[in-house]
């Protein structure tokens, strides 16, 4: 299997302009001869699908919800990031470029990092167009905040709801070129299988979730931009209905996975409250610029109100610990340094697995006006769900899974290792190496979505002759559908005892075990033996229930369970054999002394890709070696 990354060559601030310059273009009276899918709506699907229709392409595009203003995206809170300078506090497109690929441990690509950079101010004035209403200083001129892993404020947001209003302006553009004829929306239709003939991605099949008809759609490339794959560990911040299944159907045809194992877990959530719970809520990191994490210093203040701990008993540990960055530093590094102290036994709330995020000082430093005008609505969401007012006492929070790093393993075009099926925003590997910074999710969705993709696919199909997309008889397309349909049919078969969710809720448990804030050999171990067991029992007792031929919401819960089940091992394999820890991936015979992340730049400074062998057959494991050749291999440290 070929990984070549296609890097341009020259230096890293001319490598974009340079390779679009060279790239082949098409012929504006030949575009609407081509036809793209784009599977998934949200940043990045909804921008790219919107750009490359704006450009003359017709596109089909395709959303499990029903409508595209549902897509996950809207759920980011905090902000984007954006290289603009516009504090005059020493931000740079190269500050920006360095801050992730330090951020993400020396885990990423640095000219994929350098693009991702490069094109963020044009992001911000793109979705200005757009008119998304960011915040505004008194002036006029658009604000920003501060987020983890950066001593500058680059972070552009609107209140608490960023990633709702740039979904909104991206949702404009998009149905825009729905109202001109040039998108075709297919909402509430699920990808089950990619299409390939000869080698090449020609189309998808897809299931109506509302009839229940398995429908086989023909294109000249294909976009996955379905996002991450978080909901494996079934607790998470993610939407319940985020899932895998198009990246796993794809990876399963080909497509190499890079980094699975590779996932970010969020330092300030809702704590969780017990076994009824079906997902987690997120505290917008933003939070951090104003609120202070603390503990008390002693157990047995634990139980105490929060107001009736004194300050010189209040233990502020990542000041304490990380005095540069403090309460911002990287998601990471707060994220282990929460579960250290809850460890301890100085952890608050019933379970203990919690820390409390304070206001007091910024309510009695800024008033309460300020501070509800910049998180208020943050602050509502919160009292709603805990009854707590946290105006009045701290917030608790506490880690949990939020956003996965690895992917589909994409060139610097993002095309896969199957030619003509691209892969842009989380669905791919590709910038943010072991860890994910704050605000930069919604900076990649919407840098691929308006800018790389229109550019990479463009080239790509002017090396394709109009009119060649196979017909809906040939012998790969009519394999892909009967390969739907026996699948749909077997899981209805079944008729066992037990529901699609509790084999979620089995894996899930298993996951935050054995691969989440920590993970060790033996550990790894006992769940690469859990796994296939729990799989095994799904196939032989999973009761779904309904017919395929209608609604069916168990059945495609079903179906997104029997991925996860195969990803989830996916990962694991991939977490024992990097035998480091870097980032979100902490392996704990791999720390310092201070009990920080221990990489292995010798032995482990590489992508590690994975290619599917076969069914029942172990998975190959590649590697694309990382030269970091602009931002020096280093020691991450934000004390």
């Amino acid at each position: 299997m070929e990984f070549n990354a296609r890097i341009p060559d020259g230096p890293i601030e001319k490598k974009w302009e340079k390779h679009k310059f060279e790239m082949k273009l098409v012929n504006p009276a030949n575009k609407r001869k081509y036809r793209v899918i784009m599977v998934g709506s949200g940043l990045a699907g909804g921008a790219g699908a919107a750009s490359l229709a704006e450009l003359g392409y017709n596109v089909d595009c395709f959303c499990y919800q029903d409508s595209p203003r549902r897509a996950h995206s809207i759920a980011a809170q905090g902000g984007i990031n954006a290289a603009k300078n516009y504090r005059n506090d020493g931000d740079s497109v190269f500050r920006l470029f360095y801050d992730t690929v330090k951020g993400g441990d020396f885990r990423a690509r640095e000219a994929n990092v350098y693009r991702l950079a490069e094109v963020s101010a044009d992001i911000i004035d793109q979705c200005v167009a757009n008119g998304v209403p960011f915040a505004r200083e008194y002036g006029g001129l658009l604000d920003n905040r501060s987020f983890g892993g950066a001593q500058v404020s680059r972070t552009f947001y609107a209140r608490g709801q960023t990633g709702q209003q740039l979904l909104i302006g991206a949702y404009q553009a998009l149905e825009r070129q729905v109202g001109l004829g040039t998108v075709t929306m297919h909402s509430r239709h699920e990808m089950l299988e990619l299409i390939v003939v000869d080698g090449v991605a020609k189309g998808i099949v897809a299931r109506d979730m509302v009839t229940g008809k398995i429908e086989t759609h023909l294109a000249d490339a294909v976009i996955l931009a379905t996002g991450g794959y978080g909901n494996v560990f079934y607790l998470s911040t993610n939407a319940m209905g985020c899932n895998g299944t198009a990246i796993w159907r794809a990876h399963k045809k080909g497509a190499a996975f890079g980094n699975p194992c590779f996932t970010q877990i969020h330092p300030t959530c809702i704590p969780v409250t017990g076994d009824h719970q079906s997902k987690l809520t997120l505290m917008s990191e933003s939070l951090r610029n104003d609120g202070r994490v603390w503990v008390p210093k002693k157990k047995e203040d634990c139980a105490k109100h929060p107001k009736d701990i004194k300050e010189e008993d209040r233990d502020y540990y990542l000041e304490r610990k990380y005095p540069s960055f403090g309460n911002l530093c990287p998601r990471d590094i707060a994220s282990r340094a929460a579960k250290q102290v809850c460890d301890e036994g100085r952890g608050v709330g019933a379970s203990g697995r919690g820390v409390y995020l304070d206001f007091s000082d910024a309510i009695q430093r800024l008033g309460k006006a300020k501070v509800e005008e910049k998180y208020g609505n943050l602050f509502e969401m919160y009292e709603r769900i805990t009854d707590d007012n946290p105006y009045e006492v701290p917030m608790r929070i506490y880690p949990a899974v939020h956003y996965t790093m690895g992917g589909l393993w994409v060139d610097y075009n993002l095309q896969s290792t199957i030619p003509g099926l691209f892969v842009g925003g989380e669905a791919n590997f590709s910038d943010h190496g072991a860890n994910r910074l704050g605000a930069s999710a919604l900076m990649q969705g919407l840098a691929d979505g308006y800018f790389v993709l229109p550019a990479t696919v463009s080239n790509y199909l002017a090396g394709i002759k109009p009119g060649t997309r196979p017909t809906a008889d040939h012998p790969a397309v009519k394999e892909a559908e009967a390969n739907v349909k026996a699948r749909m049919e077997k899981l209805l078969s079944i008729k066992g005892t037990k529901s699609p969710t509790h084999f979620h809720r089995e894996l899930g448990k298993i996951m935050w075990e054995y691969c989440g804030m920590a993970r060790n050999e033996a550990g790894l171990k006992k769940a690469l033996e859990l796994i296939p067991k729990l799989r095994e029992e799904f196939w032989k007792d999973v009761r779904v229930l309904g017919e395929g031929e209608s609604l069916n919401q168990s059945l495609e819960l079903a179906a997104r369970v029997a991925d996860f089940l195969e990803l989830g091992e996916l990962m694991c394999l991939d977490a024992l054999q990097r035998r480091e820890s870097c980032g979100g991936h902490f392996r704990e015979e791999f720390q310092t002394e201070e009990g920080e992340a221990l990489r292995d730049d010798e032995n482990f400074c590489h992508v590690a890709v994975w290619e599917y062998k076969g069914e029942g057959q172990a998975p190959e494991r590649h590697i694309e070696p990382l030269a970091f050749e602009n931002v020096h291999l280093a020691t991450r440290s934000y004390k």
